[in-house]
């Protein structure tokens, strides 16, 4: 499809082109803030500067149910909505901008990465969680704040309250566990250092189901968009009422699968990483680590009205690490030895023979140790 064909398909409409001024004033302000917001990630400045003033800028009239900006890397150029203000550039421009720095293609021009989007793959995958990535790391060029809000019947926090909402609060989630380097990093060097930060915080089979959750509320949050359309253009004369009504229950439908699939997101996320944690526990000062990171989770709870796994999840969690805590204290420090010993731990034995395999273990230990010991005297 030709570039003038998807434009005409997306309802985008060519005004007139910006000039090299304003051109250049949008590629210093993104420059200059992107280098200043993300210094760990080495951005060169004049590189920016250059790459951005090489894209195509257009003022377009573009529909009202459409983003302020959009960004089409086949013919490298981003089209900005007649009624932005380009004198203060939104996190939304910020973000069309991010999508072309983060272009990786080979070199015919096919495209093969968007940052953490995989087109290389069969099928295609992280979609949705780049663009929750783009638009995190745009607002927080921006330095947007975290801001209390409601969807669906889901109450949230989140620095994008307008766009990506959802998912940049579970993004929040899991970089609770990897940090935002590793997120960033990925966002804009194209590579799996994020993905793999987050499989070794959790497990592969955790951040796939992530990855596919992300794609598939993007999708319902679509066809949402597309039916609360519908239900604008219906009248309210009577021969409409039956079509409104069958509009209206969709619309409660698929808000209903978005709240699922959401919360379900939060549960794997919550589940994978702190098990993994509570697994990796070695020392007293884990155990407060960790009893504290469990804790401070729930300022970035998704939650519901019926909404109680992570209350239950902290209790449950809470006194399995009290378990290791008097493992520690009767033992010791647990070291590499200990590993066996430390899954039974959480094995629902009768008391009996859970103390008698953990005084077996205690004591195989201390064989070993006092052979290398005697090895080292010898």
């Amino acid at each position: 499809m030709s570039i003038n064909s998807t434009l005409k398909k997306e309802g985008i409409t060519v005004i007139r082109e910006l000039d090299t001024m304003q051109i250049n004033s949008i590629a210093s302000n993104i420059s200059e803030k992107l280098v200043a917001t993300f210094p760990e990630h080495n951005l060169n400045k004049s590189d920016l500067f250059i790459s951005i003033c090489r894209l195509n800028m257009y003022i377009a009239d573009m529909p009202n149910d459409m983003a302020m900006a959009k960004y089409f890397y086949k013919n490298n150029s981003i089209y900005f909505s007649k009624d932005m203000n380009l004198q203060d550039l939104s996190a939304l421009a910020f973000h069309e901008c991010l999508h072309y720095i983060q272009t990786y293609t080979n070199t015919r021009g096919k495209l093969l990465r968007l940052g953490l989007y995989n087109l290389e793959t069969t099928p295609c995958t992280g979609m949705a969680l780049n663009e929750a990535a783009v638009q995190l790391m745009a607002a927080t060029t921006m330095g947007l704040e975290l801001d209390s809000v409601k969807y669906y019947n889901m109450e949230l926090t989140t620095e994008s309250p307008d766009y990506y909402p959802l998912q940049t609060a579970l993004l929040n989630e899991m970089i609770y566990f990897t940090g935002s380097y590793p997120l960033f990093y990925s966002t804009l060097y194209c590579n799996d250092v994020f993905k793999n930060t987050f499989i070794a915080k959790s497990n592969i089979r955790a951040y796939t189901k992530i990855e596919k959750n992300f794609d598939l509320i993007f999708e319902y949050e679509t066809k949402l968009s597309k039916e609360i359309y519908k239900q604008s253009l219906c009248s309210e004369d009577i021969k409409d009422f039956k079509k409104l009504k069958r509009i209206n229950s969709r619309i409660d439908d698929i808000k209903k699968i978005i709240l699922e699939k959401t919360i379900e997101t939060q549960n794997v996320i919550l589940d994978s990483c702190f098990n993994s944690e509570l697994n990796s526990i070695k020392t007293l000062d884990d155990i407060k680590a960790f009893q504290y990171k469990l804790y401070n989770f729930k300022h970035l709870i998704i939650s519901t009205k019926d909404y109680n796994y992570y209350t239950e999840f902290y209790v449950t969690m809470m006194a399995k690490a009290e378990e290791k805590k008097e493992f520690i204290l009767k033992f010791g420090n647990i070291s590499s030895l200990d590993c066996i010993t430390n899954e039974l731990d959480f094995l629902e034995e009768k008391k009996f023979g859970f103390q008698f395999f953990k005084q077996l273990f205690g004591k195989l230990k201390l064989l070993v140790e006092e052979g290398i010991r005697n090895k080292e005297i010898n």
